[in-house]
């Protein structure tokens, strides 16, 4: 039997469902989540995941983005060979026209990050498109559609090698996976794909993901073939590792881990992983031939109630800070944030240290300033400003010495580690890198009272603006000696677990 499905059911579709994602986590994720919330016994590690689940309520209860990245699109549909499309338009034309319409929908425009030429102009495409679309015939009459947002900072980290036949694949992940930093924002989903081809073994990385998160009833029920005991194995070691909540060290750094495989040739073992973060957006429709498929809100009660609590935080008013002052801060140290906040990320830290080479004025003076790393979403009526999550920071490092040396700056806000050359820099210039945490772009929001575009205008997103801010919540993740918290935090709590003094579930 033939099934009929109009071009428009298929648009309005794709657009219900990024607009949906955008702003609700799925289910299992945040049960998994605050699970993992109530078993830390790491500070650091559990205020970072309260600070994500006060925000994804927040986000559900607003409808506005969980992350400021919100993503690059992948679509990945299962098309029934009985099924007749209504329409001229190919798959790719209506997919993107539904992506096109739901990041510049008008009650909750989401931050367009795509950009074309990405070797030479790299042009933002003004609507997030195109998607990255795979599609496969299947017997039937219907389409199966998953529809992912994925951010940059957790594509970042995938990882891909071509084993021989006789390597470990758990070796190899415990080898790999600190290399990946904390950029991806964990705690959140490994995606492992083995076999097949290096292309084979990528896809199915990325489709691993796409799975429920069951990792419980896994542990409850015992393996039954070699992917669910790489599953088991790897979800220990891995969370055994220390890493934990935004790298600082703690109990739970993967929250489930998916493995999937096929076939391979004799000589080869390919292998691919893929980390979903904790703005883990995902959601799947079917259609029938019925009109469009919507998808359901669900209810706020799903929801943990969760207090962020200040504590002893330290309080700084940005406007009146020196280097004697921040000489005082001490790594893992709570501040709050107050005053004018500058903000910066590639394209801007790039244009500027091209104009310092060529001896040209800055748009700003940076003199005793701290520049907050983040390209937040547009602001909807009512708002300052879009959710204003930080973006990562390891990405400014090579810029990191000559801001410091040249411009008077003396503190930036990211997310996640530094790496060697930027804390070199740091301490050379006895300058401080605070982390603020990722996955709580909303909250983070809520502490900006009013915003300017200051330099830079024609970057959009990436521009200079001035963020004037009230208690905006961040961690000393390198303190002007160098210390970073990155290093001792996840060494620390290693070697808690592996001395039994600390259980992980």
């Amino acid at each position: 039997m033939t099934t009929v499905i109009r071009k428009d059911d298929l648009i309005d579709s794709i657009t219900d469902a990024l607009q949906f994602i955008s702003y609700y986590h799925p289910k299992d994720f945040i049960q998994a989540m605050n699970a993992a919330y109530e078993r830390e016994a790491s500070p650091a590690a559990k205020d970072a995941m309260a600070q994500i689940l006060i925000n994804s309520r927040m986000c559900a209860e607003g409808h506005r983005p969980i992350c400021q990245d919100t993503g690059i699109v992948s679509v990945i549909m299962k098309i029934g060979m009985n099924v007749q499309w209504d329409t001229d338009c190919s798959i790719e034309e209506m997919i993107n026209e539904g992506v096109s319409r739901a990041y510049n929908h008008p009650d909750n425009k989401l931050r367009a990050s795509v950009l074309a030429d990405p070797d030479g102009a790299r042009k933002n495409t003004g609507d997030n498109t195109p998607a990255m679309i795979t599609y496969k015939m299947v017997p039937g009459d219907k389409v199966d559609v998953h529809v992912v947002a994925k951010g940059g900072g957790s594509e970042a980290k995938t990882k891909f090698a071509m084993l021989n036949p006789s390597d470990s694949v758990v070796d190899w992940v415990l080898n790999v996976l600190p290399t990946m930093g904390a950029g991806w924002c964990p705690p959140g989903i490994l995606g492992i794909g083995i076999g097949g081809t290096a292309d084979k073994a990528m896809a199915m990385a990325k489709e691993a993901l796409l799975d429920p998160i069951d990792i419980q009833d896994l542990q409850a029920r015992g393996a039954s073939n070699r992917s669910e005991e790489l599953r088991l194995e790897l979800m220990e070691k891995v969370n055994n590792l220390g890493i934990g909540a935004q790298g600082l060290g703690g109990l739970t750094t993967v929250l489930d881990v998916k493995v999937k495989d096929c076939p391979t040739h004799a000589a080869n073992k390919p292998i691919a992983i893929i980390p979903n973060c904790a703005a883990t957006r995902l959601c799947k429709f079917t259609l029938d031939g019925s009109g469009p498929s919507l998808q359901t809100p669900p209810s706020l009660d799903d929801w943990p109630e969760i207090t962020w609590e200040v504590g002893n935080a330290r309080r700084v008013n940005l406007d009146e800070i020196t280097k004697a002052d921040v000489a005082e801060w001490q790594p893992g140290e709570t501040i709050l944030l107050s005053g004018k906040l500058l903000t910066g990320r590639d394209a801007a830290h790039k244009r500027m240290v091209d104009m310092i080479a060529k001896g040209e004025e800055l748009p700003v003076d940076f003199t005793n300033r701290m520049i907050y790393y983040v390209g937040p979403v547009d602001p909807i009526e009512g708002e300052v400003v879009g959710p204003a999550g930080p973006t990562t920071a390891t990405r400014m490092d090579k810029f990191t010495r000559t801001m410091l040396e040249e411009t008077g700056l003396i503190g930036m806000v990211g997310k996640a580690e530094r790496g060697v050359m930027a804390i070199e820099a740091i301490k050379d210039n006895k300058a401080v890198y605070l982390m603020a945490v990722g996955g709580s772009a909303y909250l983070v929001s809520k502490a900006i009272k009013a915003s300017k575009v200051v330099g830079f205008e024609d970057l959009g997103m990436e521009a200079i603006y001035e963020f004037t801010i009230k208690d905006m919540p961040v961690t000393v993740a390198v303190d002007v000696n160098g210390e970073s918290v990155h290093q001792t935090g996840p060494q620390i709590w290693q070697a808690k677990i592996e001395e039994g003094a600390i259980e992980v579930q």
